[in-house]
């Protein structure tokens, strides 16, 4: 059955949204319209968030029938507005200190519309040429930066949750290799009670014992004790278990807290332990030219986890995992005829990525920090992880002296933990204060913040990526926080 008239015309219609030479008008003009509708989108912005409810955010997406296309780009972004763009969070308001989120530098933004445009896969080398060669250039690059020597490698992921769980898989099958029959259930893994919550799941999903995370204590400024690393690591070895790996990290979540690196290496090395360093949210020190040092022992790590979407301000994803000795990436390779041959299907093996990977199709994420470093230098990235490392240790300063709020240990990197001080509260009562003024701050759309619990106390969390904040803005964030529990507290009393 032939299709009809309609339905040809149909066919042609829907084959024109395909990239093609044929078709670059009509794809410089939906670009073009995009860029605009997103440019006045900005332009429109009064605020970190507009503070919309979960149910009310919900119920125009679900209004949208998915099997009615609307046939137009300009109609399809204007119902983009409804369901998402206008009640979106915007992290280059200086009100925004919530979470790990960065605003994001324009060459990169350049780079997402090149390789999004291209759609190159860096799996194998037939699948985009010069990028896999730009990816490792880079990699070499940041590699370097880290001290890991002449033999370091790495690849690109997407996230510090995957740098993690690579690095740790190659921890495991480095003990398998020396130790053939190594029983899983005997590997150990420390870390600091601060660590990322994604060391626990890389454990759970490598077949390790669910018991398998031994948290080593912490200090006064939130780093791990290496004495209390040496005596978990003897812990292990008395108990008959081998210590797989030690993690330390460059810059935890809750904290910005940097561990003891060289100390900490020292130890792994002498219970011949891997070290993996989660550097997901310090990495950006690298750039630095003033607080590089925070970073010193991490050319000590076996592999290193490195997040450009975060102090790199990078948009997402863009990360990397490291290591010092590059045939140790043998451990994720794994070989298709249809895909990566042993003899590259000819004389010659090509240069696939994906004998470095655990994805296999995988986007050219390294471009966006190539047009970065190719447009600005490394020491313009650096100067913004300065200002912010700055900048938090500046309002610390000033926090510590307002006795309207209470302010924990001083930062590191760019985390303030505070809470308000409300007098006649007693500590639980306080506890219950913090998560009524984080929903107060999101509903009034001006100061947004996040929140977490250290020692079984709840904090009110600030993250403070904008290079263009200033002590003035995120001061005028802390009063949000003490007008909104002012308030709290009466209308619980009225």
């Amino acid at each position: 059955m032939h299709p009809s008239p309609h339905d040809l015309s149909s066919l042609s219609s829907t084959r024109r949204q395909l990239l093609h030479p044929q078709h670059a008008t009509a794809y410089a003009d939906a670009a073009h319209l995009a860029i605009d509708h997103v440019t006045a989108a900005l332009r429109r912005v009064r605020g970190p968030v507009t503070g919309l409810e979960p149910a009310r955010a919900a119920a125009p997406v679900r209004e949208v029938d998915l099997d009615a296309p609307l046939g137009c780009t300009a109609q399809a972004l204007s119902e983009l507005d409804r369901v998402w763009l206008d009640d979106t969070v915007w992290f280059h308001e200086p009100g925004y200190a919530a979470h790990l989120n960065c605003p994001v530098l324009i060459p990169a933004l350049v780079a997402e519309a090149v390789l999004s445009a291209v759609n190159p896969s860096l799996d194998t080398f037939d699948q985009n040429v010069g990028a896999t060669f730009v990816e490792r250039h880079l990699v070499d690059w940041v590699a370097a930066r880290a001290g890991l020597g002449p033999r370091a490698d790495g690849v690109f992921t997407s996230g510090g949750t995957q740098s993690n769980l690579q690095g740790l898989h190659l921890a495991r099958d480095q003990v398998r290799s020396r130790r053939p029959g190594t029983d899983l259930a005997r590997l150990r893994v420390l870390t600091s009670v601060d660590a990322h919550v994604s060391v626990e799941r890389a454990t759970r999903l490598l077949g390790l014992a669910p018991d398998a995370v031994r948290t080593v204590a912490v200090d006064e400024r939130r780093r791990m004790r290496p004495d209390a690393l040496a005596r978990a690591l003897a812990e292990v070895q008395a108990q008959g278990a081998t210590a797989m790996a030690v993690v330390a990290t460059a810059g935890t979540t809750d904290h910005g807290s940097i561990d003891p690196l060289g100390p900490v290496a020292g130890l792994a090395r002498a219970h011949g332990a891997w070290l993996h360093v989660d550097a997901a949210y310090g990495g950006g020190l690298l750039v630095s030219r003033r607080h590089r040092h925070l970073l010193d022992g991490i050319e000590l790590a076996d592999s290193v986890t490195v997040d450009f979407h975060k102090t790199w301000f990078q948009p997402v994803s863009c990360s990397a995992v490291l290591v010092r000795e590059r045939d140790h990436l043998r451990h994720v390779t794994f070989r298709a005829d249809y895909l990566n041959p042993a003899d590259g299907g000819g004389a010659t093996r090509a240069p696939n990525q994906v004998d470095k990977s655990l994805q296999t199709t995988r986007r050219f994420d390294a471009l966006k920090l190539w047009m970065t470093l190719r447009v600005m230098g490394a020491d313009a990235i650096g100067e913004h992880v300065d200002a912010v490392v700055d900048l938090a240790r500046s309002v610390h300063a000033r926090l510590e002296a307002d006795p309207r709020v209470e302010v924990a240990a001083a930062p590191e990197l760019s985390t303030l933990l505070v809470r308000p001080v409300v007098p006649g509260l007693d500590a639980a009562q306080q506890d219950a204060l913090v998560p009524r003024v984080r929903s107060a701050l999101w509903s009034g759309g001006r100061s947004v913040v996040a929140a977490t619990v250290v020692d079984g106390r709840r904090w009110l969390k600030l993250t403070l990526l904008n290079p263009l904040a200033t002590p003035e803005d995120i001061e005028a964030v802390v009063a949000d926080v003490v007008e909104a529990a002012r308030t709290v507290v009466a209308e619980q009393a009225a």
